[in-house]
């Protein structure tokens, strides 16, 4: 993988994750697991690990159907998120 600086972005909003779900679970404890619309028990950190990895097939598929720029995969991609943190 090559170091450009839309790889450091990338690493740099997963470290940027980690840190706001860190600083919310010590703000307001009590990430407990709960059932969602995907029938398993999950935690914030889960929810994050099922948007990042979601988002990764979404941009991974509009690449293969559409190609770029890839504006809309970064805007279905932010909706997917809202949703899981919301209803899973």
């Amino acid at each position: 993988m090559a170091w450009t600086w839309p790889t450091a972005a990338f690493f740099i909003f997963i470290v940027c994750c980690i840190l706001t779900l860190t600083i919310w679970e010590i703000k307001r404890p009590g990430g407990d697991p709960r059932r969602g619309i995907f029938l398993i028990d999950t935690t914030r950190g889960d929810r994050l690990f099922i948007t990042l990895l979601g988002s990764a097939f979404i941009f991974l598929g509009w690449l293969g159907l559409m190609g770029t720029p890839l504006w809309g995969a970064l805007a279905i991609s932010i909706v997917w998120g809202f949703v899981v943190f919301k209803w899973a």
